[in-house]
């Protein structure tokens, strides 16, 4: 009766509506930060799908491209990938590869799908499988016995040539001499030094990044500028471990860098690499970067 005559009642009414109401936005708050970790896995499972279906997209548009130009079908003989002892061995058979006649053996880069006069003439109907396969350095034999396309995880500049041998530096097939290796997301970076094939020295770090938010609206707009700036001193803080390298690569200097990474953030460290490339590769700094590595310096041969 008196807390009703002095308004206590309404009072204690409004608290207990308030706790409730503070409870429900707690327990919805612990559901948006779980639906953001998953936002996050989700993001990264769609990025390696996109890849995944942007080369299985080009493939038939090629396929589209040769129907529509009445080319007579032809198809690689063998399509395989190699990757260290392996690929070792696929280059010293190629590399075994002799000539009595000086111009017994042609060597060529083809870049962009653009096949030298010499390729297609030795080619000949079989010169679309070139253009399939590039970029990619041709070997093949004037006898037809040998005829293969190799992607390069490090491209020359475009030549051709006819030789009584195979032209096929290490460097361009597989890790050779000190080099850094370099892995960034938009969330994590991961940072080899390598001797070979061995990595001698190591950094990685992960970064508190937002996942994308769905509501729209000004909220929306306020959301992503904070997201935003977590990537940029994300991307700030790899620049200045690339930029440090020496202090990194604490046993010596390295030849060359390569970055891989997200597509979305590569181009922020195109500037500190001699090299770059995409990849979908994710998980901790360390096993992420294990899987790049492997990924970049495997080599995918064309029989054609």
């Amino acid at each position: 009766m008196i807390d009703r005559l002095l308004g206590r009642a309404e009072l204690k009414e409004r608290i207990e509506e308030l706790e409730e109401e503070k409870r429900h936005l707690e327990r919805r708050a612990e559901a948006e930060e779980e639906r953001r970790s998953d936002a996050v896995a989700d993001r990264q499972r769609a990025e390696e799908r996109v890849n995944r279906l942007e080369s299985r997209i080009e493939s038939l548009e090629d396929r589209v491209e040769r129907a529509e130009g009445d080319e007579e079908t032809v198809e690689f003989r063998r399509v395989s990938d190699a990757y260290g002892s392996r690929l070792a061995d696929v280059l010293g058979r190629l590399r075994g590869v002799e000539s009595d006649d000086p111009e017994g053996v042609l060597t060529a880069f083809v870049p962009d799908g653009t096949v030298p006069e010499s390729v297609g003439e030795h080619f000949g109907d079989r010169t679309p499988l070139v253009r399939r396969a590039a970029p990619a350095v041709v070997v093949a034999d004037d006898t037809g016995a040998v005829s293969a396309a190799l992607s390069t995880p490090i491209e020359p500049e475009p030549f051709d040539r006819w030789s009584d041998g195979p032209r096929l530096p290490v460097e361009w097939f597989r890790p050779a001499g000190r080099f850094a290796f370099a892995l960034v997301r938009s969330d994590t970076f991961a940072l080899g030094v390598y001797e070979g094939d061995e990595r001698v020295d190591f950094e990685g770090f992960t970064s508190d990044v937002k996942a994308a938010h769905s509501k729209g609206g000004f909220s929306q707009g306020r959301f992503e500028r904070r997201r935003d700036g977590q990537i940029d001193e994300h991307l700030e803080r790899a620049r200045d471990v690339l930029a440090d390298l020496g202090d990194v690569a604490s046993t010596g200097a390295v030849d060359r860098t390569i970055v891989v990474g997200e597509r979305s953030v590569l181009g922020e460290l195109r500037d500190l690499a001699d090299h770059t490339d995409v990849t979908d590769a994710t998980g901790r700094p360390e096993a992420a970067l294990e899987d790049a590595f492997r990924d970049f310096w495997t080599v995918r041969i064309h029989a054609l």
